[in-house]
């Protein structure tokens, strides 16, 4: 238990993957770090619950890609540190028509970054992949590093060398007031805290907790829908059928991506969600569905029906989980504009997951006041000035 005026070296608010990955490069590099949570461990009211995520190297912005190199690495030594698996490589299909540009971009930056992939053809792709129904002149793009990451056991994971190295996770307790200083002062629901920084990663609360400190950024909280849709025979999507992630970029039905997973969490059920949702307060996360949440339903049952004919074209369990999006959907890494020793991680758009360990760094460094690892420059506060969203 911390006492009153116990000074720690960093604060971190929110214990999800970000907030925890913070917290381990803290105690990492022997600072004295506590790690806030408003839940009790582990829940699920945030974005970093569930089993799975899709990690992947294939992206149109040369800087993830870059980035997601050393987040391998981490995520190897993370697994190699706590003698557990977190990561299972399967590949990522892109399927997308050859002509659309993303799919263009994401084959370049792949090809420059030297990440190892193979473009499939039509034909081709039907006899690598039969149970994959395609439209008319859609191709695909294998990200070979691809697969899936145990988000659930990763949190634990983390958690526990946090703890392990000296670091303080309490839980329970939610911030109620933040006093900028040096010390900075944190008041929970049970004490305050005093640090000399303050790193903020609460995810779709992280406007709540800016509002008093004289910032709003242009975030929009968001409620996904998290669908598993059952096999008609058993283990064709499944790992053993070599059946990999997936990520449908330009599909005449859909506005924003379709992507699956492999069968693996729940026994001959296929992860397959829709990369959108609907504005959502955080606190009403699980109020019952809203028609449109319905729609986003409905666009997955068309997806499934055309193009996974081995699967029943309605959800058998449907999950909550919460996305954080900025307007151009990067991430916001940046010092608060007045106070330069509170830091903020937000924004991770729903593709945060698997670039968490590489965020957790680049929170350090800027809160210890180090040079940064990466160009911060399409991470910075400052881009959306423009916008009148993200004023002081």
């Amino acid at each position: 238990m911390a006492s009153q005026n116990e000074l720690f070296d960093a604060l971190v608010i929110g214990a999800g993957i970000q907030g925890c990955f913070t917290a381990y490069h803290l105690a990492k590099h022997r600072k004295k770090v506590l790690l806030l949570e408003q839940f009790f461990l582990p829940h699920s009211r945030g974005s970093s619950h569930g089993q799975s995520r899709i990690i992947r190297r294939a992206y149109p912005e040369d800087f993830y890609t870059r980035m997601m190199e050393e987040c391998y690495h981490i995520w190897a030594q993370l697994e190699h540190e706590a003698g557990t698996q977190l990561h299972r490589q399967t590949g990522l299909l892109l399927l997308a028509m050859k002509e659309n540009p993303e799919f263009q971009t994401i084959q370049t930056t792949l090809s420059s970054q030297g990440v190892e992939h193979q473009y499939l053809p039509s034909e081709e792709l039907k006899q690598r992949f039969p149970n994959i129904r395609l439209a008319r002149g859609e191709v695909g793009l294998l990200d070979k590093s691809g697969g899936v990451l145990y988000a659930d056991k990763a949190l634990r994971v983390l958690q526990d060398i946090i703890r392990q190295l000296g670091g303080r996770v309490q839980d329970g307790e939610k911030v109620i007031e933040i006093k900028p200083g040096l010390p900075v002062m944190v008041q929970t629901t049970s004490r305050s805290y005093q640090a000399k920084s303050l790193i903020i990663t609460a995810g779709p609360w992280t406007n709540q907790l800016l509002h008093p400190l004289g910032i709003q950024l242009p975030l929009q909280t968001l409620r996904i829908n998290v669908c598993y849709w059952r096999e008609k025979v058993p283990g064709c999507y499944g790992v053993s059928q070599a059946f990999p992630c997936f990520l449908g970029l330009d599909l005449s039905l859909a506005a924003h991506h379709v992507y699956g997973l492999p069968t693996g969490e729940y026994p001959g059920l296929m992860k397959v969600c829709y990369h959108h949702g609907n504005k959502a307060d955080p606190e009403e996360r699980d109020c019952p569905s809203a028609f449109s949440d319905s729609q986003d339903v409905q666009i997955l049952c068309r997806f499934v029906r055309d193009h996974l004919p081995d699967l029943e074209p309605t959800p058998a369990i449907m999950e909550r989980c919460m996305y954080t999006n900025t307007p151009d959907k990067h991430f916001i890494l940046d010092r608060h504009p007045k106070y330069d020793n509170i830091v903020i991680g937000a924004g991770f758009s729903g593709h945060g997951f698997k670039l968490s360990p590489v965020v957790g760094k680049i929170l350090y460094e800027l809160s210890m006041k180090l040079t940064p690892s990466y160009d911060l420059t399409p991470f910075r506060i400052s881009r959306f000035s423009g916008l009148g969203k993200a004023h002081l």
